[in-house]
């Protein structure tokens, strides 16, 4: 997730030749023997040959969604997030392990409090979903330094190559992130079934290039660990890297991250080339995608044609969801025979505190299927529909693409049109054909027919005349020969949700876009077709007996209709009607309870439904609902006696044709949002150091005279930040100096990553800011003084400047993480003789060793307030005077802001709370943070933004009872500056099952010791 991987991208997808398979002969009913399945030597459980993974002897289609813990501080929301992907038919959740984070000063390695990985492992398992475990040691993820700790900045030595330096730094926090997944692997009865060694190493600084003794090095770091599953890695594109993991695989983003031009593809955007790359460096390992495009970050904080764009526009573009845009993409991979695939992200989560990489901002929402504040987007429900079917579709885990690179033109005999042919290279029967427009970027409506091979031979389809349709940025899955229970479909250009066999009934579920024809052919033994019967619905079904024992069905998806055919039964749906429907499995017994597969039941209704059970005659149901819900119950006879939903039972009724039907209106019980304008507000100024009484005595002495950073030295003694131990939030620098009478100004060459910005005092008069601006990292300024400085007296030149995290390293061995954060260079203007006699810097207290265990080393920066705790409830802030941050403060500088309220938000609903702020054109020059009991959940740049609704959880925020919000403002203008508005909001309101949550500690404040 990288720009130069982008860049990169473009020109190997250039250069790069299609390798294509030789096609295979299709012979209806031909069995050929599959390659034995391989294994690590470790264990038997987890095992894979050239199509699938298999878990215990039985083949998988492995799909995951990608979740970071470290984005959300909240355990509580761990069961929710998973059940939500688990109901979307996915089996398996990927996810990152940050090492900043888990060892902030070497040596000191802690998984406790939110770091604490074990709840999300149980989660996962009684979920009923596999984990994909990635802990690096480089990570990427628009997090800053890749996911490296700080210390890292000053650590001598090439890192992400075999330098000792670099092993011996990553070895102890290995050692100890193994041991905590190697105990949770399926080996031992939990739920991590493989790990990822490294994270696109796909790329390197001249002049090194793929260092295989690194590769090795860390490989056998993390089996020394514990770790027993199979050993994956993502190439960055299918180049062939790092290829002596057991499980290779790749990673592939489509659609980019140009927020400027979200809707404008490349022709050439939905790529076939990737099939023939696997074909050439892992032909006998399945074909897996680690990191598939879900959304996207946009980069704002580096591309300026983003300024102003309003951020709710951006997730919606980039949502690929909100047109049916990510059915091509996905449907293309399938296309490929991907069987192993991880959608990046599934879920963002939150970049709080000083998480995030200079390129993004406080919102890691990523346009996902499931959003920040955990609702629902449209996309969650086209997924949906998506992975019931593979869920539901073994032929398909053994197939094989047979025509890339000639698949324009094919079986539609229309050019505007590709179509891959994809066969089950085992069985020998079912074929997958997907269309898509040849011009990706195109948006026309295509007609077209299918000539498809079949066991009845050669068919042209519909066979009942009329035409199919391509409606623009869409793609469709047709299927051949195709076995549902004891259903064979001849063919079906109708897509396939999913189907079961419940009460010896087949039941089949298949949808197409509003008002589409289609046309099933259902096979048949004996002289006569099947009845027809539409048994509900206003479809109107044309027939056909088709020479060798099928009966064809052509019809249109408007509604539902629900057909029988002999003892199959058809609910025909329009893609909005089976977005409503859910396959949820009863668990079995045991740790693997909520895994099973088997004895599905179908329900139609409810914005998420969570799980079933069956208990004698009674089925249970868990589910969540933000409006009235009118259920449709396809389960087995024997469970129709009594329905429950949340645990209240549900009043029944019976369609013609035997399922259940009942309605449920949501419960949403009115709830007060306190008004965060009309409450009492104090403030105190957090800039002290500017003025004369201010001792910085207790300050780091910035005297460094030599450095390991890339960077070199340009100034007397080191400048930066990170050699002093401070790599989060605000850095203050001191420069005491006693002036010749020549200065008259002052310029300082400051890096704080993209969109920083810093201000510059002499004495407590303010001289200056660089205000920032998205694209920028760093800024040379000149600052004139205010007057001439009398000849031997002696002064101080204040500067404050951002922090905004470290640079990533997608790059290896380009040690791009290390750009320092401080000063370059600085002089005096007019005088080459002043010469500063000693600098002095801060930030967070402490520096690694931070004060707030709980809360983590990145919480807190260097502003005064941070220092003292005021950020921290049970702040004592009686003294202050009055004033709120939408008052505001008159002059540069900053302030900082304090006030308490109540929630009382009622059990069993699920309402998500945001802070909103509004842009302000008035003095506009200023950064706001604010602090929810304490944790960091928002960072505001008024002018650059465009992050303005800040969701923060309950657990942070507490539901039921007090809470303390404490507010930064720095003003980098003359002017002054102030929030225009801040409020908090509901972002929705939705009844739900998901379990309580508990409040994540929130220590209070106490007296710091050592504090300045």
């Amino acid at each position: 997730m990288n720009l130069i991987l982008l860049k990169l991208l473009t020109l190997f997808c250039a250069i790069s030749a299609f390798a294509k398979p030789p096609a295979l002969p299709r012979r209806p009913g031909q069995s050929i023997v599959a390659r034995q399945e391989q294994t690590n030597g470790r264990q038997n459980i987890v095992t894979w040959d050239k199509y699938s993974v298999f878990i215990n002897g039985k083949r998988v289609m492995l799909f995951s969604g990608e979740v970071h813990p470290y984005r959300i501080p909240v355990h509580s929301f761990y069961l929710d997030i998973f059940q939500k992907i688990k109901s979307m038919g996915f089996n398996a959740v990927s996810f990152y392990v940050f090492w900043g984070i888990i060892e902030p000063k070497r040596g000191d390695i802690s998984f406790e409090g939110f770091r604490d990985l074990q709840p999300f492992f149980d989660a996962a398992q009684k979920a009923g979903l596999y984990l994909i475990a990635r802990p690096g040691p480089y990570i990427n993820a628009e997090t800053t330094g890749g996911g490296f700790p700080g210390w890292g900045t000053y650590t001598p030595g090439i890192w992400r190559t075999s330098n000792a330096t670099y092993i011996e730094a990553y070895q102890g926090y290995i050692k100890a992130v193994g041991a905590v997944i190697a105990k949770n692997e399926i080996t031992k009865g939990g739920p991590v079934i493989l790990v990822q060694s490294e994270n696109e190493y796909s790329g390197w600084a001249a002049p090194y290039s793929e260092d295989f003794v690194y590769e090795a090095r860390l490989m056998q770091d993390i089996i020394d660990s514990g770790i027993t599953v199979p050993i994956i890695t993502n190439d960055a594109w299918p180049g062939g890297h790092y290829t002596m993991v057991d499980i290779y695989g790749y990673d592939s983003y489509p659609n980019g991250f140009d927020c400027s031009r979200p809707y404008t593809w490349a022709s050439g955007a939905v790529p076939e080339w990737f099939w023939g790359a696997h074909m050439q460096y892992t032909p006998n390992i399945a074909n897996a995608v680690y990191e598939f495009q879900a959304g996207a970050f946009d980069g704002c904080f580096v591309l300026t044609s983003c300024l102003g764009v309003d951020l709710d526009i951006l997730r919606a573009q980039f949502s690929l969801g909100q047109s049916l845009k990510e059915v091509i993409f996905y449907k293309n991979e399938y296309a490929m025979s991907t069987t192993v695939l991880n959608l990046y992200m599934i879920h963002g989560g939150t970049n709080w505190g000083g998480i995030a990489h200079p390129g993004v901002y406080t919102s890691y929402d990523y346009g996902s299927a499931i959003a920040e504040d955990r609702t629902l987007r449209e996309k969650y429900y086209e997924l949906k529909l998506q992975a019931n079917f593979l869920a539901v579709s073994p032929a398909y885990l053994t197939t094989r693409p047979i025509n890339i690179g000639s698949s324009q033109g094919a079986f539609t005999g229309n050019s505007a049109l590709k179509t891959t042919e994809v066969l089950d290279e085992v069985g020998g029967k079912t074929g997958f054909y997907v269309v898509r427009q040849a011009d990706a970027s195109s948006n026309a409506l295509r007609t077209y027919t299918l000539t498809l091979p079949t066991s009845l031979g050669t068919l042209a389809i519909p066979t009942l005349g009329g035409s199919l349709t391509l409606n623009g940025k869409d793609s469709k899955i047709h299927v051949v020969d195709y076995a549902a229970g004891s259903t064979t479909l001849v063919y079906s250009t109708g897509e396939i949700m999913t189907w079961a066999t419940i009460d010896g009934r087949d039941i089949i579920l298949l949808y197409g876009s509003a008002g589409e024809l289609h046309e099933t052919a259902i096979k048949f033994d004996g002289s006569a077709a099947p009845t027809v019967t539409v048994v509900s619905g206003a479809a109107t079904i044309k027939q056909k007996v088709l020479d060798g024992g099928a009966l064809a069905l052509q019809y249109t998806t408007t509604g539902q209709s629900v057909v029988d055919v002999g003892n199959t039964r058809f609910y025909i749906l329009e893609r909005g009607e089976a977005y409503q429907f859910w396959v949820l499995h009863p668990p079995t017994s045991g740790p693997y309870a909520a895994y099973s597969t088997e004895n599905p039941i179908i329900i139609k209704g409810g914005y998420l439904l969570r799980s079933v059970n069956v208990n004698g005659g009674t089925l249970a149901i868990t589910g969540d609902l933000n409006d009235t819900a009118s259920f449709e119950i396809i389960a087995p006879a024997a469970v129709s006696n009594r329905v429950i939903f949340n645990g209240a039972p549900l009043a029944l009724s019976k369609t013609s044709y035997g399922t259940l039907t009942a309605r449920r209106a949501a419960t949403l019980p009115p709830v007060s949002i306190p008004n965060l304008s009309s409450l009492s507000w104090k403030t105190a100024n957090s800039l002290p150091e500017i003025a004369s009484t201010y001792s910085d005595d207790a300050w780091t002495v910035a005297d460094l005279t030599t450095t390991d950073n890339p960077s070199g030295l340009a100034t007397p003694v080191v400048l930066y930040s990170g050699e002093y131990g401070y790599h989060t939030g605000n850095i203050l620098w001191r420069a005491h100096f006693t002036a010749t009478g020549s200065e008259t100004g002052f310029r300082a060459r400051v890096i704080g990553g993209a969109a920083f910005a810093y201000s510059v005092w002499l004495d407590s008069t303010f001289i200056g800011s660089w205000e920032g601006n998205a694209p920028r990292n760093e800024f040379e300024g000149t600052f004139n003084f205010p007057a001439t400085l009398a000849a031997g007296s002696d002064h101080i030149i204040t500067l404050l400047q951002d922090h905004m995290g470290y640079e990533e390293d997608w790059v290896a061995a380009s040690e791009t993480f290390k750009a320092p954060r401080g000063l370059l260079s600085y002089s005096f203007i007019g005088s080459t003789a002043t010469t500063v006699t000693t600098w002095k810097v801060t930030g967070n207290l402490g520096g690694e060793d931070y004060i707030d265990k709980v809360r983590g080393a990145l919480n807190e920066g260097g502003l005064f307030a941070e220092r003292q705790g005021w950020h921290l409830p049970g702040f004592n802030d009686a003294s202050w005077d009055s004033g709120s941050p939408t008052a505001g403060i008159s002059a540069p500088g900053v302030s900082f802001y304090r006030t308490k309220f109540n929630l009382n938000v009622p059990n069993g609903v699920d309402y998500p709370l945001a802070l909103v702020t509004t842009n302000s054109t008035t003095n506009p020059h200023f950064r706001a943070q604010f602090y929810v009991n304490g944790y960091q959940f928002g960072k505001y740049i008024n002018h650059i933004g465009p992050q303005k609704l800040f969701p923060v959880p309950q657990g942070v925020l507490n539901y039921k009872g007090e809470n303390t919000l404490a507010v930064s403002l720095w003003a980098t203008g003359s002017g002054g500056a102030k929030l225009d508005s801040l409020n908090l909001q509901l972002t929705a309101r939705v009844e739900s099952s998901m379990q309580p949550v508990v409040n994540i500690p929130a220590p209070a404040w106490a007296s710091r010791p050592g504090a300045y």
